[in-house]
């Protein structure tokens, strides 16, 4: 935690640096435009007093020498419309620099000392294995993450246990992660291929990773999860989708009627079934 603190406060001093630096830059072209300013504005005077001597010399006069003065006049204006506008005065920018500079610094002192109140400066970072192995202490109060953290643990230390490769899988389906929970639930089925349960959690996870699609490797899934129990009525579902997707109606049939039968009739999932079961043709039944 301490390495943490003097980051921030390094991050803090580097970000004053750089507010300084650049109201001090922006000084400096202001600077530098009045002073351009001033230029023309000798440039202009010195043009004009060469006019008027060379009107006391008699070279110029009347039309020819008020025709010389509005070149003169015009090419200055036209010097300074081309110029850059001058800079905001370098006293004030730099004022609200350090306005800024110092409200900065005010947020970090608030932030320590929020910390300090109701944090605890003094515990040192614990290792990511420690805090794992603390969450297996209460598995009953886990979120699915740290729940399947725990899991994680558990099957790398038993990689032949069929329970900590599917609970793993299962963990990892909860908590959002459906490659990890497919990779889990295949190494589940290879130690036990006669388990119907997780051959249909398999294929629902490939229908995760696919979004929602049954691809091959999920339908694969499924249709092994049927064969071992019939009764797997989430799988029934899944290739029931497939089928209507490919307007093969008496397998929707098929596969969806034990699942209707299951739900009670006033179960919203039974009416939404019901409502997309497609009609047979005569020759189907």
């Amino acid at each position: 935690m301490l390495i943490f603190w003097t980051l921030t406060g390094l991050a803090c001093a580097l970000a004053g640096l750089l507010i300084l630096s650049a109201a001090g830059a922006a000084g400096g072209v202001a600077a530098s435009g009045r002073e351009d300013e001033a230029a023309r504005g000798r440039a202009l005077a010195r043009d004009l007093e060469e006019l008027e001597r060379m009107a006391a010399r008699g070279v110029l006069a009347g039309a020819e020498l008020e025709a010389a003065r509005a070149e003169v006049a015009r090419r200055h204006l036209d010097a300074d419309a081309g110029a850059p506008a001058p800079g905001v005065d370098p006293a004030a920018r730099l004022g609200h620099a350090r306005w800024v500079l110092a409200g900065t610094g005010a947020t970090a002192l608030v932030a320590l000392a929020i910390y300090i109140g109701v944090g605890s400066p003094g515990v040192a970072d614990q290792p990511y294995s420690r805090r794992v192995a603390e969450w297996a202490e209460t598995p009953g109060m886990l979120d699915a993450p740290k729940l399947a953290a725990v899991m994680e643990r558990e099957a790398a230390s038993q990689p032949d246990n069929f329970e900590a490769q599917a609970l793993l899988g299962a963990a990892r389906f909860e908590a959002g992660d459906p490659i990890g929970a497919a990779s889990a639930l295949r190494r589940a089925a290879m130690l036990r291929p006669d388990d119907a349960r997780t051959w249909a959690r398999l294929g629902e996870a490939l229908v995760q990773t696919q979004e929602g699609e049954v691809g091959t490797d999920a339908e694969m899934a499924f249709l092994r999860a049927l064969e071992l129990d019939p009764g797997q009525l989430g799988a029934r579902y899944f290739l029931g989708e497939l089928a209507l997707q490919r307007g093969e109606a008496a397998r929707v049939h098929e596969l969806w009627s034990p699942l209707i039968a299951a739900l009670a009739p006033a179960d919203p999932r039974r009416i939404d079934l019901e409502s997309r079961l497609p009609p047979l043709s005569g020759g189907e039944g």
